[in-house]
């Protein structure tokens, strides 16, 4: 039966792939563990790869990510699901591309960590295939790249976000549901504007706020005595700046308004700290940690 699904030691397993023809833009740390988690399961048939740099599409072949590298867009005619996870500066240019060779049922989506100018780029570039692109976001990223950071658990109990279109059919969003849901993600629905100003606080804000810590330290003549001595606390607030700098750039002025907002505000409570510095005024320190210790300890990931 098609798409039955049998139980084995490794997890599920499936007697029929679900998916015969997948393509990935962007065979790295999320397109590359997209093709992973489906292959490991036996979800797809067939993964074809497109990128930039044939070196990037020839490792991802021999590390078993895609099974052969695509070289004409006429190849997306009889794809089922076509994943767009390069930086979101370039989708729109790629789906001008993409756009006219898509097959009647072939659905499209992506993996970009804003929404807003994601819906908007496929407005302008998708055309009479619109409906067919359904807008998602994954939340499984790492500061390593590279389809040598793919992984075929990335998803596993992870939250990815679906933002779909008006436009969308009930059943589209559904197929691409299941994809991310046969990875192993946990999928929750925002609309493109809720999606962008919740990850502008609590994603796209601590990157900026990571990266510029890092810079502020790299430009002081003691910086190295001063890294020599940073600890765990340094480590794991900074991990996050080792991320790629194209996808952060490209994030922060996609969401450039939302972020400006989080910006201020996170100013604001700065100079809270700062007069309360200034005025050695310790209940107000005690109030402000004692409320952020609070809600901290309280907090676990889903």
């Amino acid at each position: 039966m098609q798409g039955e699904r049998v139980e084995a030691k490794e997890g599920l397993l499936m007697s029929e792939p679900e998916f015969k023809k997948i393509i990935i833009f962007g065979v790295g740390l999320i397109g590359g563990s997209f093709a992973l988690a489906l292959r490991k399961i036996n979800a797809v048939g067939e993964v074809v790869g497109f990128g930039r740099r044939i070196e990037t599409l020839e490792q991802a072949k021999q590390l078993g990510i895609i099974d052969r590298i695509g070289s004409d867009y006429a190849e997306l005619n009889d794809a089922d699901i076509v994943l767009l996870a390069t930086p979101v500066g370039q989708m729109g240019e790629l789906m001008a591309r993409i756009a006219p060779h898509l097959g009647q049922h072939t659905l499209v989506t992506d993996g970009g960590s804003t929404k807003g100018d994601v819906v908007a780029a496929a407005r302008a570039n998708m055309g009479d295939r619109l409906a067919q692109f359904i807008p998602a976001h994954p939340i499984a990223g790492a500061e390593k790249t590279g389809p040598e950071a793919a992984l075929p658990d990335l998803y596993v109990g992870k939250k990815v976000v679906l933002t779909s279109m008006p436009e969308n059919s009930p059943e589209a969003v559904a197929r691409i549901r299941k994809a991310w849901e046969l990875c192993g993600a946990k999928v929750s629905e925002l609309t493109p504007q809720q999606h962008d100003e919740v990850f502008a606080a609590v994603s796209h804000l601590p990157h900026l706020l990571s990266f510029a810590l890092v810079h502020d330290l790299a430009q002081r003549d003691n910086r190295d005595l001063l890294l020599s001595f940073a600890a765990s606390g340094f480590r794991d607030f900074t991990r996050i700046a080792a991320s790629s700098p194209e996808m952060w750039r490209d994030i922060c002025l996609a969401n450039r308004d939302a972020l400006l907002r989080e910006l201020r505000q996170y100013a604001d409570e700065l100079y809270v700290l700062h007069q309360a510095l200034e005025q050695s005024d310790a209940c107000k320190l005690d109030e402000v940690f004692t409320e952020a210790r609070k809600v901290r300890s309280n907090w676990s990931p889903q």
